[in-house]
C-alpha cells in the first residue's frame, strides 16, 4: 500500500455563483484541512453579489480565482478541471463545508484503492435546523455504484473526488444541463472505472443555502441529454439508474411548468422496472394545473424529508 503522502496530489475545484453568504465559510474549511491540497481553484461564474470579491479579500496565495461570464456550473467546473495540476480533483460547491480531515480521508482512500475513477464520502445534510446523515452504503471500499445509488447517495458533488485524466477523457461535465449534470458524469465514470466509498460523514451539505441550482428551472439549452446514456449494451441496473435520475428531473421540470419535457422523459424512460413510483408522481403532477404543481411538490418533498430524517 502506498503512503498517504504519496497521494496528496489533489486539486480543489469550487464553482461560484452568488454565494456571498456562504463562500468564506466554505473556503476556510478547505484552507484548514489537516492535509492541505495541492491548490484551490475557484471559478466565479458571473456572480453579481460580490462573491468573487470575498474570495479576493481572503487573500491566500493557495487560492486561484478565475472569473468568467455566466455559463453554468458544468462550464465552471470544466474550466477549473482543465486548469488543475493535480492528478485528482476534489469537488466542492460554494455553500458546503468539509470537516478538517476530509482530504486526509480521501488521500487514504486513494492509497488503498488507487485505480478508481471517483471516491465518495458520506455527508451530513443540514436543513438549517438539524444535520442528518445521508442514506448511503454502510461499509467502506469499492461499491456497486449503480445498485447502491438506487438506494442512497454514493457520489454527491461536494463529497466526490475524481480522477482528472478519466474525466477529461470522458469530456467532463455536460455543459448546458441544469439538472442531472452530476449524475450524467457519475454514470460515465462508473461505467469505465471502479467507485470507492467512505461510510463516515466528512462533509456538511446545505439544503438551506441560498441559490441552490435545483430550486429554479428554466428550459435547458444543451447538446447533452440523459437520454444519451441509455445503452442496451450496458448492465440493466445502470440503465435503471439513468431512468431514475431522468424521472426525478422530470418531477422538477413538471413542477416548474415543463410539461412537455416531463412527458418526453416518461415516454423515453418507460423501459424502467424499478422507478414506477416516480413515474406515477410525474404523471400526477402533469395532470394538475401548472399553478398548483410547485406547492404540491414542495409539500410532498417536505414531508418526505421529515420522514427520512426520522429514519422511517
Amino acid at each position: 500500500m502506498a503512503n498517504v503522502s504519496d497521494n496528496c496530489d489533489i486539486s480543489v475545484v469550487i464553482p461560484l455563483y452568488n454565494k456571498a453568504a456562504e463562500i468564506e465559510r466554505t473556503l476556510r474549511s478547505v484552507l484548514s484541512q489537516s492535509l492541505p491540497p495541492r491548490e484551490i481553484i475557484v471559478v466565479d461564474d458571473g456572480s453579481t453579489d460580490g462573491s468573487a470579491e470575498i474570495v479576493e479579500r481572503i487573500g491566500d496565495n493557495r487560492v486561484t480565482l478565475i472569473r468568467q461570464e455566466n455559463r453554468g456550473v458544468s462550464a465552471a467546473r470544466n474550466r477549473a478541471i482543465a486548469t488543475a495540476k493535480g492528478r485528482w480533483v476534489a469537488l466542492l460547491d460554494g455553500d458546503d463545508v468539509w470537516m478538517e480531515d476530509y482530504l486526509k480521508t480521501v488521500a487514504d482512500m486513494i492509497a488503498r484503492w488507487p485505480d478508481c475513477g471517483a471516491y465518495g464520502v458520506r455527508v451530513l445534510i443540514d436543513d438549517g435546523r438539524n444535520q442528518t446523515a445521508s442514506s448511503a452504503p454502510a461499509t467502506d471500499g469499492i461499491v456497486d455504484f449503480f445498485a447502491e445509488s438506487m438506494k442512497g447517495y454514493v457520489l454527491i458533488a461536494s463529497a466526490t473526488t475524481i480522477n482528472r485524466d478519466v474525466v477529461l477523457e470522458l469530456g467532463g461535465f455536460p455543459e448546458g444541463m441544469r439538472m442531472g449534470e452530476d449524475q450524467y458524469l457519475w454514470t460515465k465514470i462508473a461505467r469505465k472505472a471502479p467507485i470507492a466509498f467512505h461510510s463516515q460523514p466528512k462533509v456538511i451539505y446545505s439544503r438551506a443555502a441560498t441559490n441552490r441550482s435545483a430550486a429554479s428551472y428554466t428550459p435547458e439549452k444543451s447538446n447533452f441529454s440523459l437520454e444519451d446514456l441509455y445503452d442496451p449494451a450496458q448492465s440493466d441496473i445502470s440503465n435503471e439508474y439513468v431512468a431514475r435520475v431522468a424521472l426525478g428531473k422530470a418531477l422538477i421540470e413538471s413542477a416548474k411548468g415543463g410539461t412537455g419535457a416531463a412527458k418526453r422523459a416518461l415516454k423515453f424512460f418507460a423501459y424502467n422496472k424499478l422507478s414506477h413510483r416516480i413515474a406515477r408522481k410525474v404523471r400526477l403532477l402533469n395532470a394538475l394545473p401548472a399553478a398548483w404543481r410547485p406547492s404540491i411538490l414542495a409539500l410532498y418533498n417536505h414531508m418526505a424529508w421529515l420522514i427520512a430524517r426520522k429514519g422511517l
